[in-house]
Parts: C-alpha cells; structure tokens; sequence
C-alpha cells in the first residue's frame, strides 16, 4: 500500500471517528438536554400516544387524566385537569404545543412510564397501548381549597405553603391568582401576556417570587445567635430607638424605645434595632453561613422544574451576594442596594420546619407514591434529611421564645387548636404610602410539631402579620392536623 492511499484512509479513519463522536455525544451524552428543549416538540408528539398515568391529591382526589381521542394509529391521549384552577400551579399542565410545567414536568418519566424502558419496548411490540406509572402527591386537597379561599378574599396576590415537618412533604401550596390547566392551549397568549396592571398568573409565587420577608427573618437571626453560643435566650442586646445601623437610622415600631432587653423579649416584641445589633455582633460572615445551612443561596431541592425555582438570600441586581451587604438590616429581612433580603416563602416555610423538627433540614417533596400500570407501588415517600442545620438545644430554645411570641407578643390572639405553638410575625415595607408586605411563619403543636406554615400577602394598605397572614396560616394549619 504506498503512502497516498494510508494517508486516504488515515483520513476516511478520522472523518468516520469524527461522525462517530459528534453522533454519539447528540444521540446519547446530550439527548437529555435535547429532549428538553423547548422547540423539540418530538418527545412531546411520541408521548401523546402513552396514556400518561393518573395525578390524585394525597387525600384521593383526582387532579390530572389522560383521555383518548381519535382511533388506531391516530389514537392519542390529550390531558385534562379536574381540579382546574386549585392545583393549576404545583400540578402545571401538559400539551404538545404548549409544553409541560410544574409536577407533569418533574415527574414526567414517571407519568409516561419512561423508567421501565423494557414494559415500554414489549408493548410496543405487542401493539398494545403504552402506560405511566399513577402518581399520588403529598397535597391535601381540601387544605388546598382552604389556603385558595382565604388568599382569594384578599386584594392582592398571595400565598400559602404547608410543609410536614418530620417528612419534607409539601401538603399545601397556593399562590394566587391561579390558572386553570385546562385553558393554557386557548389562553397560553394572554397567559403569558397578561394586561397591564393585572397581575401575572403562571408565576408559583410560592417558589419563584422572592420577597423581602420582614421580621420572619429574624428565627433566622435567633437561631444563628443561639447555635453559635454568641447569644442564649436570656442575653441582653439594645433595643431602643432609632439608631444608626450601617450609618443609616432605624427605627422599631412605633420608634418605640425598649431599652435593654433579653433576647426572648426582643423575638416577642419584634425590636427591630436589638435584632440589628445581634446580625452586627454576630457578622456577616456567621450569618452568611447559617443562611446557608437553612438551605439559602441555593434552588431548594424539590421534585419541581428548576427553571421554576428561585434560591433566596440578600440580593444585588438579579445576583445573590454573600458580603458587603448591611448585615445589621438583612438580619432583620430588609437591606438596601448593596444588597436586599429576599426569599421565597417555600424557603421560609423549610425554616419554620426545620426549627420544628429539631434543626432537621429536610428535603421538601410533592411525591408521596408510585403505583405502576400494574398497580405495584414502586415508590414511595421517605424521609431525606438534607443536614443538621442548627442543633436539637437551639431548636427547643427557639421554640419556646416563638411560643412566647404567639402567647405574649405580636402573635397574641392568634390559635390552632388549643394546644400552644410557635410563630412569628413579619410586615415588610413596600413603600413610604403605607403598603405593606404581611408574613406569618409557624409551626404546631409546639410541643411535638407535625405542620409548618407560611403564608404572606403581597401588598395591602397599613395591615400588619399578625393581623393578615396569621389567621390564614393557622386557619389551614388547623385544618390539617384535624384532618
């Protein structure tokens, strides 16, 4: 063989390695990303032949189901939604033009029966109609109706999220204004384009609006002071008022003056300059890195689409910052442009649940079972514990100064049941014309916690925590330890 012709097939060998490489890294390293590209519209097409499996609430309730339409080789399956509007934002929908969100695309394998490949490969051998596996999700239905309602008689958007607290399991999320699923391919236009001045309704504001949270922030705070062995309950910090903070003044309440004051006094009162002087001696640093251990500066690790899930903590622009912040007003859930406290409330939902489960930092989760074509259970909730993020000492001493809070504070008068439990209240300002942002963080019993709640309003005229969002969060966190 001379050299002209190796130096052919040397060349022909490299050309045939090139195709080889390229066609492998499309066809097998990337198809996943390939898949889930909005314009490729071929998964989509293929999978309107699989009749998707069933979603139900975990209280039986029918939330998604595949109907055919058409026959033979035509025959496809097109998804209806039975609780319309009421699950519209943790269900999401799916239709072939318009694409997948929420659950139906978290769970999609799951739903098209993609993690048996060789069931799947025998049916369509066989001709027969191909099948998903039916899905059970950890929200209860009637507790959902509940927190909609409620938001729903208020005059701005708003939202609930109700976690389990030994289990991470997500049992209420609602974000108002809602959508019915089964209007998104008539609606998707005006959906996505809402009129001016009407609120956006395909946004969960539970998980991708982070707002500024107020005074909840301050568990946040109190459990930094108390597991670093900086502070105990009974410290004494400067509550009174105004000072300055960063060069800038403050003011409590009312520019009400405290004095000195213990810690527990200060949670109970909400004194914004002692809970300031606690984020200055503490340091960002040290805040920084509790933050952190209660799951902020990242996307929380939850069976939804990332792209529908916002990380919290203090903000710069669209870029969360971890220094050069003012520490003193981000311990208190505000800020200012070197950057500003925000979180979203599934995230101060996990701090209330992790203070309730002694410092167990859970994994959140809609997923509570799997049943197969077959009707096996092939999955099922367990527990994952993500970290220990405070200790089980700091947790019970928390949640005696939150009992407090709820007892004697700015909670007073609010009740689940009659058994005591722990809150906080928080009113972020949204302006200098006395709209406000009400929030209210909790967990019952105190005693042996099963259900943490948040819930928050966007904005209202003068209203406060405990007057708005409190009984709306414990109005649903008693309808769901009754349940």
């Amino acid at each position: 063989m001379n050299a002209p012709i190796t130096r052919l097939y040397a060349f022909l060998l490299l050309l045939f390695g090139l195709l080889v490489l390229f066609t492998s890294n499309w066809a097998v390293f990337d198809a996943e990303e390939l898949e889930a590209m909005t314009e490729n519209k071929r998964p989509l097409l293929e999978q309107q032949k699989i009749k998707r499996g069933e979603i139900r609430s975990a209280d039986g309730k029918l939330l998604a189901v595949s109907e055919p339409v058409g026959r033979g080789e035509r025959k496809r399956f097109v998804r209806s939604y039975p609780a319309g509007e009421l699950f519209g934002h943790p269900v999401g929908y799916d239709y072939v033009d318009e694409g997948r969100a929420g659950i139906e695309k978290s769970e999609n394998d799951l739903l098209v029966g993609k993690e048996n490949e060789f069931a799947t490969i025998l049916e369509q051998l066989s001709g027969s109609t191909m099948q998903g596996s039916d899905l059970t999700i950890t929200v209860d239905a009637a507790a959902q109706r509940l927190a909609t309602d409620l938001l729903s008689r208020q005059s701005s958007p708003g939202v609930v999220v109700a976690i389990e607290v030994q289990t991470g399991a997500i049992r209420v999320m609602a974000s108002t204004p809602g959508y019915d699923p089964n209007l998104v391919p008539e609606q998707i236009a005006e959906l996505n384009d809402p009129p001016p001045g009407t609120p956006p309704v395909l946004i969960n504001r539970a998980t991708q609006n982070p707002y500024p949270p107020g005074s909840t922030m301050k568990v946040v705070t109190a459990a930094a002071a108390l597991d670093s062995g900086e502070f105990t309950p009974d410290s004494t910090v400067d509550g009174s008022s105004p000072q300055e903070v960063s060069g800038v003044p403050l003011e409590n309440f009312g520019n009400q003056s405290f004095g000195t004051i213990t810690l527990t006094d200060a949670l109970t009162n909400s004194v914004n300059t002692a809970w300031a002087n606690v984020g200055e001696q503490l340091g960002t640093d040290t805040m920084v890195d509790y933050m952190e251990r209660f799951g902020f500066y990242e996307r929380p690790e939850i069976d939804y689409p990332e792209e529908q899930i916002r990380a919290s903590g203090p903000t710069r622009g669209n870029r969360l910052v971890t220094s050069g912040f003012d520490v003193g007003r981000v311990a208190i859930g505000q800020g200012g442009a070197e950057g500003q406290m925000l979180a979203t409330p599934l995230q101060m939902a996990m701090v209330a649940a992790t203070i309730g489960n002694e410092g167990k930092l859970m994994r959140p989760t809609f997923l509570q079972e799997v049943t197969d074509r077959d009707g096996r259970v092939t999955d099922q909730l367990e527990p994952d514990e993500i970290r220990q993020a405070v200790s089980p000492e700091t947790a019970a001493e928390l949640t005696e100064m939150m009992v407090n809070v709820t007892e004697e504070g700015t909670a007073a008068g609010l009740s689940v049941g009659s058994a005591p439990f722990a809150g906080k209240t928080g009113t972020a300002e949204r302006n200098n014309e006395g709209l406000n942002q009400p929030w209210f963080l909790m967990f019952a019993p105190a005693d042996d916690p099963e259900i943490a709640v948040v819930a928050t309003i966007e904005s209202c005229q003068g209203c406060f925590g405990g007057e708005v969002a409190g009984p709306i969060a414990t109005a649903v966190a008693e309808d769901l330890l009754a349940g």
